[in-house]
């Protein structure tokens, strides 16, 4: 599903992908940054409940990172390497460890999750932001022909 980010983004003008349609909808951009970051934070978990016993992951801090990384002024980075990594050297007893996460949609509380809980939540997030930024693009595209 990186890939089809990283087609989607080298296809479409940088005004496009820029432009928030409102003040509190992320751009196309802001999207795939968030998700480029998600991978990070994902792996990032991953090693540390493979270093430690049901260690505490932070709040990877999503909406402040738009602003305070400058999301709509970068251009994302591929992730999905250090991440599929991460998992791919995980042993079969590795996938029953836990962290205790620090949200999972719909509950907001901090919970203990598997490895694999993990995995199955980050393949969940890519299409669902994908569609987001799909979604974007459309409107965007939809609101210059009109014009």
């Amino acid at each position: 599903m990186a890939d089809e980010y990283v087609n989607l983004l080298e296809s479409t003008n940088e005004t496009m992908l820029r432009a928030r349609p409102s003040m509190h909808v992320w751009s196309p951009l802001e999207y795939a940054c968030h998700v480029r970051d998600l991978l990070l934070a994902q792996r990032e978990r991953v090693l540390a409940a493979r270093r430690q016993d049901r260690p505490v992951a932070e709040p990877m801090g999503r909406d402040e990172r738009v602003e305070h990384d400058g999301y709509n002024d970068q251009s994302p980075s591929d992730a999905k390497l250090l991440l599929s990594n991460a998992f791919g050297r995980l042993s079969p007893a590795d996938w029953d460890r836990t962290v205790i996460y620090p949200y999972a949609y719909p509950d907001p509380n901090p919970a203990e999750r598997s490895l694999r809980w993990m995995a199955t939540h980050t393949l969940h997030e890519l299409p669902h932001h994908l569609i987001h930024v799909r979604r974007q693009l459309d409107r965007a595209d939809a609101a210059r022909v009109e014009h």
